[in-house]
């Protein structure tokens, strides 16, 4: 059984997210909202201060979408 209050808490904290960063919540919105098929590829790149940036990718599978749904669907 989720927590009322750890989804409150989580509801808050995205809120946060979103005011803290509003362009990159535009761009999963953009990128996201028609959907990533099966066999896309994503890429991540963190770069952190006096380090050499660090990238890993990801080709979208049938459960990715699976797991993106079932979290859509707490919603």
């Amino acid at each position: 059984m989720v927590n009322p209050a750890s989804i409150f808490k989580l509801k808050s904290a995205f809120g946060q997210f979103q005011a803290n960063h509003p362009k990159v919540v535009s761009y999963f919105q953009t990128v996201f909202g028609s959907g990533v098929p099966e066999g896309s590829v994503i890429e991540i790149t963190v770069t952190k201060p006096g380090a050499q940036p660090i990238t890993t990718n990801l080709k979208v599978s049938a459960s990715d979408l699976e797991l993106v749904n079932t979290l859509k669907d707490l919603k």
